[in-house]
């Protein structure tokens, strides 16, 4: 690294600069501090997570983005319903239950589907019209004194020194939880994500998820996602080893894609017509750190935890960890220091909610004993029904001290252990052979 230039002094330094950080930035800087952002010189490449749960509209609104402003300056489309459909033609519809939208949930019925790209841009504008001042470079060095940071260096040279530290690196960089060793906790196999985007003469309004499970292997699954009024993105999920194992094969990463999607009959018109971008390929697995928050630092967004993208819930989990990490900011920053009841709670709140969706959805759809017990679309009955209602009550219910997560935690728990114990009966009372033959 080159000798370090003069320190940049700020009130809080973000790592990264995806939609955890960006909109982190951007509840900092309304709140009047001085906020730099610091994220790689080649930007944020595209990402997965453009079917938005129920919980994001809300959240998004918080930022300055109300659903009806982003469904006008076409950066979303209106999501109603999530449709499961099999290679056979069978489909299974997913409609929040009307009675939500009463007293005393008053649950918002619809939301969104995001182009994310243009989300992105619409948020770099805000942040930068708010004075977040953004550094093109990568943090590649933390100084410590014991658990508290006193700056961070870049491969450029800066040193950028503040009070308060929020990483949003993302899943790959990770910077805080790989200088501060924390633990980290893995759901399900590695996966592998393939995705490209058909122009369409008609969207409809819902996400359209595709399967045709074999008994007896780790679900592999197409999503349909209408990102605006003529596009689609298509996107293919499998596991590392199976893709791994198609390459040795001597098939390139577009075959295995157009393998895949070829198995259902409404991808055929679009890939004779030809996607608009080149086919995007990432890698994931679902995890989660524990112990992401510190005396002046904060970990948000996919650098905390990653959720499955089947959930739909990661969009929501980076605007949710950006909005509460800011909070605790702006609430002890005369104090200088979390309190260790707001570090354990925060920490405790990521912690609960990534086990509560990727256990539920690796145990109950992923995974062959439940499904191949009651169906795959009953599987997702299954899941969506508390997975829906966890994200009310946590809006309702908005946790933030000892008690009220730890409340939230004991509900979580109850989910998990229930979503257990039916795992195991499913599992000892279908036999493989049994489902085979």
């Amino acid at each position: 690294m080159s000798d370090p230039k003069p320190a940049t002094v700020c009130d809080v330094t973000i790592i990264g600069g995806g939609l955890a950080g960006k909109a982190a930035s951007l509840h900092l800087a309304k709140a009047g501090l001085k906020v730099i952002c610091v994220e790689p010189e080649e930007g944020i490449p595209q990402s997965v997570g453009e079917s938005l749960d129920w919980s994001a509209p809300e959240l998004l609104k918080a930022l300055g983005l109300p659903m009806e402003d982003l469904i006008k300056t076409q950066t979303a489309t209106w999501k109603r319903h999530v449709t499961l459909k099999s290679s056979d033609g069978r489909s299974e519809h997913y409609v929040p239950s009307p009675w939500l939208a009463g007293p005393p949930f008053r649950v918002e019925l619809r939301t969104l589907h995001i182009d994310r790209l243009r989300l992105d841009a619409e948020l770099q504008k805000m942040t930068v019209d708010r004075g977040v001042l953004h550094v093109r470079d990568k943090v590649v060095r933390v100084e410590r004194k014991g658990e508290n940071i006193e700056a961070v260096y870049t491969a450029g040279g800066a040193s950028l020194s503040s009070p308060w530290f929020l990483d949003a690196s993302g899943l790959a960089a990770c910077v805080l939880p790989r200088d501060f060793k924390l633990p980290k906790i893995e759901f399900g196999p590695a996966k592998v994500a393939l995705w490209t985007y058909f122009p369409v003469a008609e969207a409809i309004e819902g996400t359209t998820l595709y399967m045709e499970p074999m008994p007896n292997d780790y679900l592999e699954w197409v999503w349909e996602i209408p990102i605006s009024s003529n596009v689609v993105s298509v996107g293919y999920v499998a596991t590392g080893a199976a893709t791994k194992a198609r390459r040795e094969q001597g098939l390139s990463v577009e075959e295995i894609f157009r393998q895949q999607v070829m198995k259902f009959p409404r991808f055929e018109p679009l890939l004779q017509t030809g996607a608009t971008s080149p086919l995007h390929v990432t890698s994931f697995r679902s995890s989660v750190h524990t112990g992401v928050a510190g005396p002046n630092w904060l970990v948000a967004g996919e650098a905390a935890s990653m959720v499955d993208p089947i959930t739909a819930n990661g969009v929501t989990a980076a605007l949710r960890h950006a909005a509460e990490a800011s909070a605790l900011i702006l609430k002890y920053r005369k104090r200088g220091k979390l309190p260790l009841r707001a570090r354990w709670a925060y920490s405790r709140r990521i912690l609960q909610m990534a086990k509560f969706f990727n256990d539920g959805i690796e145990k109950i759809v992923y995974q062959p004993p439940v499904r191949n017990r009651i169906g795959i679309g009953s599987s997702g009955t299954v899941y969506t029904s508390p997975a829906w209602s966890m994200n009310v009550v946590y809006a309702r219910l908005k946790p933030a001290g000892i008690f009220s997560t730890f409340l939230l935690g004991s509900i979580l728990g109850f989910f998990r252990a229930s979503a257990w114990v039916f795992y195991q009966m499913c599992k000892r009372r279908t036999p493989a052979r049994e489902v085979a033959a």
